[in-house]
């Protein structure tokens, strides 16, 4: 499989956003990449190979499209008379945005202005990496590794339009660590549920009151609303705690590793799909869904292989702006001696990242599948739990060597219980996630690194061992379930809310 660096465009094309010259190319490269892969997906047809090109017929518009590169396509033109004519970012969101308006009938003024946002939000996190070492901890180099981010989504780094200054200094992406704020909220005021007891330990509260811990950025983001608390001393501001504490890619969530714990806050702010909140409803259910996904590990016979969500506190005159969540951390879950690093990373390439290093593709890659798909395939067949098994949520711990040998995963407010889903939308969803947003990815980078090694032969004998119903089926069909996040955003649909079309399986061809 080819290879296609993010090597920015010349010189002449960075005066139309204002950036340094020397990031605003690759900003646009960067941004360019899972733009162009929903385009790719979801809207246009491919024609033909054309040398180094691959060129696309985009319907609505009757236009031909080419680009360089498969996984991480670059250098867009487009067709106009009998000449092909390169794009910057800002034309290609032009031309998506045509595009939609032509396929849907629909008009959208948000979602274009979010692309430019996450491209100007790539600008800012590669002129702030410039100033700054990256980590030297793998762990937190993996999850902090994510310039591009999620592969197929449009505006996969926006961050709510606002000035960089604002968020920046809490930016994964731009290897930010910073302690968190402490505040004290008023006894009586006070809603929690399950195990808490980590937030205790991160200081002192008053007599009557309790600790609540809270991340800067929401602090700002919640600023009015928690303005008249504060003034009649229902909160009150203890200082900071935590120092070290840096976010994972989930951005809202921090590691504080002197305490070996996660806290996951709510932010006001669209990352992806979703508004970054934690939803009163989320939280209900977080004890129900979090029980059902440790039950069905119980059973598992391997290592650990779930962060559980042990509970959440807020205050109960701001639920959702004040929540924090406690999940675990590493201390009795991670094999000893391993080393856990987000998947993510790996897809998306990281300094010192084993999947880069490894000499020997297959043993790699066939560990890899026997440490990922065995917890996520338990927990469907035998409980009744479908783990969102993306490449964000699942954390794979390696070897001295390298050699992958345990996974990890989290984030009970993605799961999804039988029967309040169907079966059939349960093992989609599990599909989608585990298949085709992780393992494809995952393979694909491995691909590239190791010309000539084909992946998939070892995907299907891992599915084959499995006593699961729907695999025979999987293994057979000529398609596989891709979730169509360019349409969901532009048609205003629930992040939630996943619609999928079909993309032809590299299994079946195995």
């Amino acid at each position: 499989m080819e290879r296609v660096d993010l090597m920015p465009p010349p010189a002449d094309d960075d005066s139309a956003h204002g950036d340094d010259p020397a990031t605003a190319g690759l900003a646009d490269a960067y941004a360019a990449v899972p733009l162009l892969n929903c385009l790719l997906r979801e809207v246009a047809r491919p024609v033909r190979r054309d040398g180094e090109h691959r060129v696309y017929h985009l319907p609505g518009g009757d236009r031909l499209l080419r680009v360089r590169g498969a996984r991480r396509p670059a250098a867009p033109e487009v067709r106009t008379g009998d000449a092909w004519h390169r794009l910057d970012h800002a034309g290609l969101v032009a031309l998506v945005a045509d595009e939609l308006r032509r396929r849907t009938g629909l008009s959208n003024h948000e979602l274009p202005a979010e692309m430019l946002d996450s491209r100007d939000a790539v600008a800012a996190l590669l002129a702030a990496r410039a100033r700054t070492a990256p980590p030297a901890d793998p762990y937190r180099r993996s999850e902090q590794s994510l310039l591009t981010g999620h592969t197929h989504h449009p505006a996969p780094k926006a961050r709510g339009g606002g000035p960089a200054a604002g968020w920046l200094p809490y930016a994964p992406e731009a290897y930010a660590a910073f302690p968190v704020t402490l505040l004290g909220v008023r006894e009586d005021t006070v809603v929690e549920e399950g195990d808490t007891s980590a937030l205790d330990a991160l200081g002192t509260a008053p007599p009557g009151y309790r600790l609540l811990p809270a991340h800067p950025w929401q602090l700002h983001l919640a600023g009015a609303e928690l303005a008249a608390a504060f003034a009649d001393g229902r909160l009150v501001h203890l200082g900071t705690a935590a120092p070290g504490s840096w976010p994972t890619a989930a951005v809202r969530t921090l590691y504080a590793p002197g305490h070996d714990v996660f806290l996951k806050f709510s932010l006001d702010v669209r990352i992806t799909n979703d508004i970054r909140r934690l939803w009163r409803h989320d939280l209900l259910a977080l004890r129900r869904t979090d029980a059902a996904v440790c039950a069905a590990f119980e059973t598992f016979d391997g290592p650990p292989a779930w962060l559980g969500d042990r509970g959440y506190r807020t205050a109960g005159f701001a639920f959702e702006a004040l929540a924090v969540l406690v999940r675990d951390g590493f201390a009795g879950r991670l094999l000893p001696g391993a080393t856990p690093l987000l998947a993510a990373g790996l897809a998306e390439g990281f300094e010192g990242s084993p999947l880069e290093r490894t000499a020997d593709p297959e043993g790699w890659w066939t560990a890899y599948l026997a440490c990922a798909v065995p917890p996520v395939l338990w927990a469907f067949a035998r409980h009744g739990v479908v783990l969102e098994a993306h490449l964000q949520n699942t954390l794979v711990a390696v070897d001295a060597l390298g050699v992958p040998v345990q996974a990890l995963y989290r984030d009970a407010e993605g799961v999804k219980l039988l029967p309040d889903v169907s079966r059939e939308a349960g093992w989609e969803r599990l599909v989608y996630c585990l298949v085709v947003n992780h393992l494809t990815e995952i393979a694909a980078a491995l691909a590239e690194r190791h010309a000539g090694f084909d992946p998939w032969p070892a995907v299907r004998r891992e599915l084959s061992r499995h006593d699961v119903p729907e695999i025979p089926a999987l293994l057979a069909s000529p398609t596989l379930p891709a979730k169509t996040n360019l349409l969901l955003r532009w048609t205003g649909a629930d992040g939630a809310d996943a619609r999928y079309l079909p993309l032809p399986s590299p299994l079946a061809g195995t």
